[in-house]
C-alpha cells in the first residue's frame, strides 16, 4: 500500500489549528505530528496551506428527474467537480416514487452511482409512499447503511406526504435509530398561489419566488419540528432559506430539542434581487425554497456562527438555461427547480465567511465537513484529520484568487450563478483515501474509484 507524507502545512479541525505532517498509509491517516521523520512514497510540501478534512457535502441531485428533464450533472462530471472544489464525499438522494419499494429506489440509485461516482458517495432515500411495507423497509435499510429518509411537505401529487405519514416516519426513527431531514414548505398553500398567479397572467420567474413566501417556509418549519417532538426523535431541516423559518429552528434549539438544519451558499450570497435581472435571466435561480430578500443573508449568517445552522450544503441540481429553463418561457411554474453549486461551495464560504470575520476558520471546517458527518453518521471515519480516519484530506490556499466562471468550472451546465464573481481560498490538492485526486487544478484520478459509504445509524 502506497505511503504519502504532507508536511509543513497549517492543519485545521473543527477544534484543532496547528502547524504539523499528517503521514498517510494506504486509505487511513496513520500519524499527525510536528516534524514527523517518516519515509513515503510521495511526500507533499503544503507550506503556507491549509491542511482540512475533506467536504462532505450531504444535499446534491445527480442524475436526478425533475419537471420532464434531468439534473446536467450525473456521478461522473458531478463528482469529478466536487472534487475540484474540495469535496470528498456527497450524499445524494434516491426517489422513490409512488408503488415502488425503497429497495428498488436504491438500487436504481446505486446503478446511476457505481463505475461513475469519483468521489465517496452514500444516500439519503426519499420517501413518496409509505405504506406498512415501506416502514419495514426503513428498518432494514437503516442495518445496509442508508439511515436517513427525506420527506416533502411541499410538491402536491408528486413528493408531498401528510402529517399523519410524516409523523408514522419519524416514529419509526425512534425504533430504527434513523433520521428523518425535511423539506419545509406549505405546498397546499404555495399550490394555490401558483394557480392564482398563473390565473392573473404573472408567468416570469420571479413569480416562483413570490408564490413560495417565507412564511410558508416557517409555517412548515414549525410544524416539522412539532410533529417531531410529539414523536420525541430528531430532525433536520434541508435548504433553510427564510428568516421565518430560522427563527423556528432556534426557538426550538433553545428549548433543547434535537432539531438540526442546513443551509446553502446560494442563500448566503444570493438574493431576490437576482430574479429581477432582464429577460428569462431570473430562471437561474429557480429553485425551491427561493432566493429571499438581501437583508436574510445575515441572519443566516448569525445562525451559522451560533450553531442555530449547523451545515453548509449545496442542494445541487443543475439544469441548463438552453435546453431545460426554457421549458418554463411562458410559465414558471415549468421551470425545472436547481442550480448548480458543488463546485464552488468551499471557496465561497471561506472567502465570505472567514474572510469577512462572519465564522473561524474552526467553524469553516464544522460546517463544511465535521458537523454534516456527526449528523449523518461518518463520523469519525471522515469528517476530520486523525490516527484511524479515512485519508480524505483538502490542502487549501486561502490567498490564491479565482474568479468564478461557468467557462473554468467543470459542472456540466451553462450558466453559473456566481458569474465573475471573484473569490480568494482555492483548493490547490485534494487527497480522497489516500489517493491523489486533484492536483494543479487537474483531475489525475479516473472516474468510478469513488465508494458506496454505509453510515452508522444514531
Amino acid at each position: 500500500m502506497a505511503t504519502l507524507l504532507i508536511r509543513n502545512g497549517i492543519v485545521i479541525t473543527a477544534t484543532d489549528l496547528y502547524e504539523g505532517d499528517v503521514f498517510i498509509d494506504g486509505e487511513k491517516i496513520a500519524a499527525i505530528g510536528s516534524s514527523l521523520q517518516m519515509s513515503a512514497d510521495r511526500i507533499i510540501d503544503a507550506k503556507r496551506k491549509y491542511v482540512l478534512p475533506g467536504g462532505i457535502d450531504v444535499h446534491t441531485h445527480l442524475d436526478m428527474p425533475f419537471g420532464g428533464t434531468t439534473s446536467g450533472d450525473d456521478f461522473e462530471s458531478g463528482t469529478i467537480a466536487a472534487a475540484h472544489g474540495g469535496t470528498t464525499s456527497i450524499v445524494d438522494f434516491a426517489i422513490q416514487y409512488k408503488g415502488q419499494t425503497l429497495h428498488h429506489a436504491w438500487e436504481t440509485w446505486m446503478k446511476k452511482a457505481e463505475g461513475k461516482a469519483a468521489i465517496d458517495y452514500g444516500f439519503h432515500m426519499i420517501i413518496t409512499d409509505l405504506s406498512d411495507q415501506v416502514e419495514e423497509e426503513m428498518d432494514a435499510l437503516v442495518r445496509q447503511g442508508i439511515t436517513s429518509f427525506k420527506l416533502f411537505m411541499a410538491y402536491p401529487g408528486v413528493f408531498m406526504l401528510d402529517d399523519a405519514s410524516i409523523f408514522r416516519a419519524l416514529l419509526r426513527t425512534g425504533s430504527n435509530g434513523g433520521t428523518i431531514c425535511m423539506h419545509a414548505e406549505n405546498g397546499g398553500v404555495i399550490d394555490v398561489l401558483v394557480k392564482q398567479a398563473l390565473a392573473e397572467g404573472k408567468t416570469a420567474p420571479k413569480y416562483h419566488a413570490l408564490t413560495r413566501p417565507a412564511r410558508a417556509e416557517g409555517e412548515a418549519t414549525h410544524r416539522a419540528i412539532a410533529l417531531a417532538e410529539m414523536a420525541d426523535v430528531p430532525i433536520y431541516i434541508v435548504h433553510l432559506s427564510a428568516a421565518e423559518a430560522l427563527e423556528m429552528v432556534t426557538e426550538a434549539r433553545d428549548r433543547g430539542l434535537p432539531a438540526f438544519a442546513e443551509t446553502c451558499p446560494q442563500y448566503l450570497f444570493l438574493s431576490y434581487d437576482n430574479y429581477e435581472e432582464p429577460g428569462f435571466n431570473g430562471a437561474k435561480y429557480v429553485m425551491s425554497p427561493p432566493l429571499r430578500p438581501k437583508e436574510t443573508q445575515e441572519r443566516l449568517w448569525r445562525g451559522l456562527a451560533f450553531n442555530d445552522l449547523q451545515a453548509i450544503s449545496t442542494d445541487h441540481c443543475p439544469f441548463c438555461m438552453k435546453e431545460q429553463k426554457t421549458l418554463g418561457k411562458n410559465d414558471f411554474s415549468k421551470i425545472p427547480n436547481g442550480a448548480p453549486g458543488i463546485e464552488t461551495r468551499m471557496s465561497l464560504v471561506y472567502d465570505g465567511g472567514v474572510r469577512t470575520g462572519r465564522i473561524s476558520l474552526n467553524r469553516f471546517v464544522e460546517l463544511t465537513s465535521t458537523s454534516p458527518a456527526k449528523i449523518f453518521g461518518l463520523f469519525p471515519r471522515k469528517g476530520t484529520i486523525a490516527p484511524g480516519s479515512d485519508a480524505d484530506i483538502v490542502i487549501f490556499d486561502p490567498e490564491k484568487k479565482m474568479r468564478l466562471s461557468q467557462k473554468t468550472l467543470h459542472m456540466n451546465v451553462d450558466y453559473n450563478p456566481y458569474e465573475g464573481r471573484e473569490v480568494v481560498g482555492v483548493t490547490d490538492t485534494v487527497i480522497s483515501r489516500g489517493r491523489v485526486i486533484i492536483q494543479g487544478g487537474k483531475f489525475v484520478a479516473r472516474a468510478g474509484s469513488g465508494s458506496f459509504i454505509k453510515r452508522a445509524s444514531r
